[in-house]
């Protein structure tokens, strides 16, 4: 990416070129000068992604003789949109590759229970670890309840306000919140939506084709500090995704102490661990869901704070040393504890 100052020395940088499309990825070029020098001193090699960059790595770990990790994020099968072929081909293409790369590596994190349980039925036979993403839980938990935010989310003090946060994809399912926020039935309530993508501009005619417009809240991006406020401003956090693999901001919202609602799958039952309220992914279960918490009658805030501690970076963090020393011989296998 450009513009990065590296202010630590020892990080090579790949080269990247821009996509043809209006996003901020890019494609990253696998072209590493003298990478022997470069690299050499490598002694494990951790990918992130199946596509340029993880094959990068997994020809690196190869060359220099190196454990190979690989954190499956991201179900591929769930983006096919994305892709301009035919959805069940390319979804097959998905599975293909997931499970190619996976076995390819010493080892597999997945964040939750159910990834590892997924990864088992597409075929994957390497060793898997259940290791969450963490987050820092006490800047979340710091978050505090601000008139101007909620301002700038569109609700008045006395208004109720339920909260989206995530990247606005297809894949997100925001569609079902804005039905399940046209069924509530409290004219006064407001919803924001909090991030931006590339449907953004579909999910506000979507809103006016809802009926709901005029109280929703297209927000766009909060800088990351901000978001501990947007969160605690919040009545109701609401969280209607069925494709992701752990779901970081349940994680941030359950810090935050805000009410969650969420649609009912098994990773994010894996990660809510009891704490909110996940219903069918219907908008009538959802409005239900919303219009009982919003009542006070489906809140643990103390239960969710106790699950956001299990996702502590810091704890998460010496769990992933813990993993690289096992695959280095320095240690034995980490014994991990799974919740959910």
């Amino acid at each position: 990416m450009p513009g990065y100052r590296d202010a630590r020395s020892g990080i090579v940088r790949v080269p990247s070129l821009p996509l043809p499309t209006r996003t901020a990825y890019r494609l990253t070029v696998p072209y590493l000068p003298d990478a022997r020098r470069t690299l050499g001193a490598l002694s494990i090699v951790h990918t992130h992604s199946p596509f340029v960059t993880g094959w990068l790595g997994a020809r690196t770990a190869r060359r220099f003789g190196v454990p190979l990790i690989f954190t499956y994020h991201t179900q591929l099968e769930a983006y096919a949109h994305y892709v301009p072929f035919e959805t069940r081909a390319t979804q097959s293409a998905a599975t293909r590759l997931t499970r190619r790369f996976a076995n390819a590596a010493d080892a597999v994190i997945v964040p939750t229970s159910a990834m590892a349980r997924r990864l088992i039925e597409l075929g994957v036979r390497a060793r898997i670890e259940i290791l969450p993403s963490g987050i820092d839980v006490a800047t979340f938990a710091n978050g505090r309840r601000r008139r101007e935010v909620r301002a700038r989310l569109g609700a008045l003090s006395e208004q109720s306000l339920i909260v989206c946060v995530g990247r606005l994809g297809r894949e997100k399912n925001v569609e079902l919140a804005l039905d399940a926020f046209a069924r509530l039935g409290d004219e006064r309530a407001r919803l924001a939506v909090v991030g931006d993508g590339p449907h953004r501009a579909a999910l506000e005619r979507y809103a006016r084709r809802a009926g709901v417009a005029a109280r929703t809240t297209f927000a766009l991006e909060f800088a990351r500090d901000a978001l501990p406020d947007v969160y605690a401003s919040a009545d109701a956090f609401l969280f209607t995704s069925g494709s992701e693999t752990q779901g970081l901001v349940l994680v941030e919202a359950l810090a935050a102490r805000v009410p969650v609602v969420a649609v009912d799958t098994p990773q994010t039952r894996d990660v809510l661990g009891g704490a909110g309220c996940v219903v069918p992914g219907n908008a009538a279960a959802l409005a239900a869901a919303l219009r009982a918490t919003l009542g006070g009658r489906e809140c643990d805030p103390e239960l969710g704070s106790r699950v956001a501690r299990r996702y502590d970076g810091a704890v998460l963090g010496d769990r992933m040393i813990a993993l690289y020393e096992s695959l280095l011989g320095t240690a034995p296998a980490p014994r991990v504890a799974v919740h959910g």
